[in-house]
């Protein structure tokens, strides 16, 4: 079951503070996808990337290129 996002910040360390539209808001440590899938690499090489983050229309996140 996917919870859509109402808000999206980065947060240093490469973690994200998301606010579900349910009012909860957690914190996720997204180093662990770098060694886990190559492709996140980029997002550590970029953090300029990685805060970018924004929230996509109907409540999913997207990186928009800055």
């Amino acid at each position: 079951m996917f919870h859509n996002v109402k808000n999206v910040n980065a947060l240093p360390d490469y973690k994200l503070s998301i606010q579900f539209a349910e009012g909860v808001t957690k914190i996720y440590d997204v180093t662990p996808l770098f060694e886990k899938y190559s492709f996140f690499l980029s997002l550590k090489d970029s953090p300029e990337l990685f805060s970018s983050v924004i929230v996509d229309q109907g409540g999913y996140g997207k990186l928009v290129r800055v």
